[in-house]
């Protein structure tokens, strides 16, 4: 709203715009910019506010834009946060022309208990007939408005309590230069905890709630002096406390000490507990609520309130956006726990972020965490079945141990050291997986399957160390898991040979240099090898699973075979293989698989399959492929069969093309191998 000012001394005509003319009525001056050519002869003179005829002095302040609107700005100190900071540096006064309920009050005459928006409508129409109306225009700007009722917020002044903030943001800048400082994890956001403290201002503590902490200030009902304590004054029936409640993030502020005993520094909860040792929270609230903390801290106990501050992310939807209700992007928590249980949730919230960085909410990933559960689930029935039900956990010896039991208890230690270093280091990103991939390549994929060979031996002694080694490292296991899984874990725990009560209070596995070998993840990486080779080379030529195949080694390493001899029965009972030797000399029709240390596992192929007749039924069938493709290309270049079919047939069409195009180079590819064969 564009609206003419009449200047007293010299009758010319000021253009000044607002976008709130119920204000108008405190008004308290007129601003200019002191090298706007255009109004520096109006500096110290008067111009009248057609609002209410005072005259308001005009001013000049570096702080007016000369581009925005006509450079001339009102000043209405108790409605607006700028004209306030102003009415400080020149000492005008700051009349309210509002109550507190958004009615306009006795400031405003004839409008005075009118809603401050019909206010506005009735002001205008007087202007309109008055001739002060210059133009109206539309206007984009940001308005508040309240979360809960959508009512736009109304900036107005009013007497509230401050805590003087330059002191202890002084206090919490210069603990950080010693070693009793906070530590910020990721580092990075320390820089943003410094940058809040260096550029305080005093904190407004004061809310108009019906809920919170009352403010401990009492008014005497007779001379109005202002007692502020800890406690209320003795002869509390001469005072009132004030209505006001404290901001809900100055409660918060308290909470590391004031839930430990606090004032009372002598009990046993503080001194067990205080200071904490680690804070977990997001990134959003280091200023509200972490350095809140940290400052009452020292303020009031003289020590940080924790060592370490673990920063997180925020939660977002599969684009990246912040989850919102007016997005609709939000997903039920408890919807997902429904589906997929809590421990699936809470391994993929806590797994899949690194610290201070957001995560991506992919069903995709949780649907992974839950079939991870399950393979866990599957592997504890698996040592269930196996096992005596007798048996208990302080009787395991370990007396004996075969190869592949001595490979996982080694691959168990290293397993411990990894997630112990991690874990100190909050980068449960790669504790996640380091125990996913420990947990089903090496255990469940690997080692049960190579137990099995020892749990089926008529050898008592070589089944009993597999049992007692399937229950200590899966016992093991779940203790290492039971921060991310508590649920699940505890079940499991309950279920196998234990100690303890609760997992809860489980101890936390530890390294056992009693099963340390450094010979022994080399050795079984071989092993490893030499078995995918041989299933490589029976899926590649269709060589049955019931018929052994023979296999040697190309190696220039002569003490291969001594490494390799313990193994042999893993390969044989896992891909019915035997080798028979090393450097053997081979004819032209042979297979290759690279394995470790740039040895070939060599497999000949004349002992297993025709290998002309193989190759000319991938002709045939590369033959049959190619006609149906052209038959697919046909009817998809025809705009006949493209433009008039149904868009489901078209499509139909479409899909058969890919697939048979799929199947065309898997056939060549594997002609293509066959042919390397010589």
């Amino acid at each position: 709203y564009y609206f003419k000012y009449k200047v007293v001394e010299n009758d010319e005509t000021l253009i000044i715009a607002t976008t709130r003319p119920e204000t108008m009525f405190a008004d308290q001056a007129i601003f200019v910019h002191p090298d706007d050519e255009r109004y520096t002869h109006l500096v110290g003179k008067h111009a009248i506010n057609p609002a209410n005829g005072e005259a308001l002095p005009i001013m000049a302040d570096s702080y007016i834009d000369m581009s925005f609107g006509t450079a001339v700005m009102k000043c209405t100190p108790a409605h607006d946060p700028n004209d306030f900071a102003l009415a400080k540096k020149y000492g005008l006064s700051m009349p309210i022309c509002m109550h507190d309920n958004g009615t306009m009050n006795d400031m405003c005459g004839k409008y005075a208990n009118m809603d401050r928006f019909e206010c506005r409508a009735a002001l205008l129409e007087d202007f309109e007939e008055a001739g002060v109306v210059d133009h109206i225009e539309t206007h984009i700007h940001q308005v508040g408005h309240s979360e809960r009722s959508h009512a736009i917020v109304e900036p107005y002044l009013s007497k509230q309590w401050f805590v003087k903030m330059k002191p202890l943001a002084k206090a919490a800048l210069a603990n950080q230069e010693k070693d009793s400082k906070v530590n910020f994890v990721p580092g990075r956001f320390e820089k943003t905890f410094k940058q809040w403290m260096e550029n305080i201002e005093d904190w407004c503590i004061s809310r108009q709630l019906w809920w919170g902490h009352q403010v401990p200030a009492w008014y005497h009902k007779e001379t109005g002096e202002v007692y502020v304590g800890k406690t209320a004054p003795e002869d509390i029936e001469n005072w009132k406390q004030d209505e006001d409640v404290l901001d809900t993030w100055f409660s918060s502020a308290l909470w590391p000490f004031s839930t430990m005993g606090w004032p009372n520094t002598e009990s046993e909860m503080f001194k067990r507990y205080f200071p904490t040792d680690t804070l977990v929270t997001g990134y959003d609230i280091i200023f509200f609520w972490v350095s809140r903390m940290i400052f009452q801290s020292l303020e009031f106990t003289h020590e940080r309130p924790f060592q370490d501050v673990l920063i997180h992310g925020l939660i977002r939807d599969e684009q990246g956006r912040k989850m919102s209700k007016s997005l609709g992007n939000g997903v039920d928590p408890m919807d997902v726990i429904d589906e997929y249980g809590a421990d699936t949730l809470r391994f993929f919230l806590t797994t899949n972020s690194a610290p201070g960085m957001d995560l991506r909410y992919i069903p995709e990933k949780l649907e992974a965490s839950w079939n991870f559960i399950n393979k866990i689930w599957n592997s504890a029935r698996f040592v269930l079945m196996n096992i005596d039900e007798d048996m208990k956990y302080e009787d395991l010896s370990f007396t004996y141990l075969n190869l592949s039991d001595q490979w996982i208890l080694n691959r168990l230690n290293d397993v411990i050291q990894s997630v112990d270093e991690n874990m100190d280091k909050f980068e449960f990103v790669n504790v996640g997986s380091e125990l996913y991939n420990f947990i089903w390549d090496d255990f469940c994929s690997w080692y049960i399957e190579l137990s099995k060979a020892h749990l089926n031996s008529d050898n008592e002694i070589e089944k009993r160390a597999t049992q007692e080694t399937l229950v200590y490292v899966l016992n093991a296991i779940v203790r290492l898991l039971h921060p991310f899984m508590p649920f699940v874990t505890e079940e499991i725990y309950q279920s196998i040979p234990h100690l303890e009560e609760s997992i809860c209070i489980a101890k936390w596995p530890e390294v056992n240099t009693y099963f340390e070998n450094t010979k022994i993840n080399g050795q079984f990486q071989y092993l490893f090898d030499i078995i995918k080779g041989i299933r490589n080379i029976r899926a590649q030529y269709i060589i049955k699973n019931s018929i052994e195949i023979a296999y040697s080694i190309q190696t220039k390493d002569e003490q291969l075979s001594e490494l390799l001899e313990d193994i042999a029965l893993y390969v044989s009972k896992l891909c019915n293989a035997r080798c028979i030797g090393y450097n053997v000399e081979t004819s032209s029709h042979v297979a290759t698989e690279m394995i470790k240390g740039g040895h070939a596992l060599i497999v000949e192929l004349g002992d297993y399959i025709d290998l002309n007749a193989e190759k000319k039924k991938l002709e045939d069938e590369l033959k049959k492929l190619e006609g149906e493709i052209k038959r697919c290309q046909g009817m998809l270049s025809n705009p006949n069969f493209t433009s008039k079919a149904p868009p489901e047939k078209v499509k139909a069409e479409e899909a058969k093309m890919a697939d048979y195009q799929s199947k065309y180079n898997a056939v060549q590819a594997k002609l293509e191998e066959m042919e390397k064969v010589k």
